[in-house]
């Protein structure tokens, strides 16, 4: 099942909610891509942040769980999600 544009849209704004109220992990994100809070405000309607967002999320399970479980979503939907967004399509190198 592929997703949208609309619909990853919405999904990363899911988690940029997400990460936003998560106390620990917020400082790790900011730290990692040198956003300030504006620019982390600024970003919620930029696909291009969205898809930023999920990239760091994919770095570790752990973070794919704790944010599809306090969802609701399934983990793959995720990926599913960044695909559909700036950046995300599958490269063939042959």
């Amino acid at each position: 099942m592929s997703i949208s544009r609309d619909g990853a849209e919405q999904f990363a704004v899911k988690a940029i909610v997400w990460l936003a109220g998560n106390d620990d992990l917020l400082p790790v994100f900011m730290g990692s891509t040198g956003a300030d809070e504006a620019a982390f405000r600024n970003g919620l309607a930029v696909p291009e942040f969205q898809a930023s967002v999920l990239d760091f999320l994919m770095m570790d399970d752990a973070w794919v769980i704790a944010f599809c479980e306090s969802e609701g979503i399934p983990y793959d939907r995720l990926m599913q999600a960044r695909a559909a967004l700036p950046g995300g399509e599958q490269v063939h190198w042959t």
